[in-house]
């Protein structure tokens, strides 16, 4: 995956020198969107970038009242939201990220961290799931972005 994108790289630094500044600005935004939506859809669906599905939630005890049984909840569903999923572009790069205390959450599931669920509760080690990555997808993405972009500048 990395010399997809380092090639990737390569092929469109000679394309994105001849763009304006401004050209480059919106270009960043715009693919930095697209990106942005491709990652929020590729979380719903629960897939690490690899494909694989991510690991499972632990289970847990769902009735709260007595005779009330909770429904599932559907794991890191305001987590993509585009409150806290970010995406930034400027002439120099393209981010998606996520913001303010959402990124020392994301953080310990894309690495797979230790973390406390609660204040005062244990330590807990939560899996890897990879929120943020690139497939082949978005690669694919990238490509046709920045080449439809060029064509509309023609």
């Amino acid at each position: 995956m990395a010399d997809k994108l380092e090639a990737l790289e390569t092929w469109a630094a000679g394309l994105l020198e001849k763009l304006q500044p401004a050209a480059r600005n919106q270009l960043a935004r715009s693919i930095g969107q697209e990106l942005r939506r491709s990652q929020q859809k590729r979380v719903q669906t629960q897939l690490n970038p690899d494909g694989s599905k991510f690991a499972p939630r632990k289970k847990r005890d769902l009735r709260g009242k007595q005779g009330r049984i909770q429904r599932k909840a559907e794991m890191f569903k305001k987590l993509r939201t585009a409150t806290y999923m970010k995406a930034r572009g400027d002439s120099n790069a393209v981010t998606v990220s996520f913001t303010g205390r959402i990124a020392k959450i994301a953080r310990v599931h894309q690495f797979g961290l230790k973390d406390r669920a609660e204040r005062n509760a244990p330590d807990v080690n939560y899996e890897q799931r990879e929120l943020l990555g690139f497939t082949d997808a978005d690669i694919d993405l990238i490509r046709d972005g920045l080449l439809a972009h060029i064509k509309i500048d023609n």
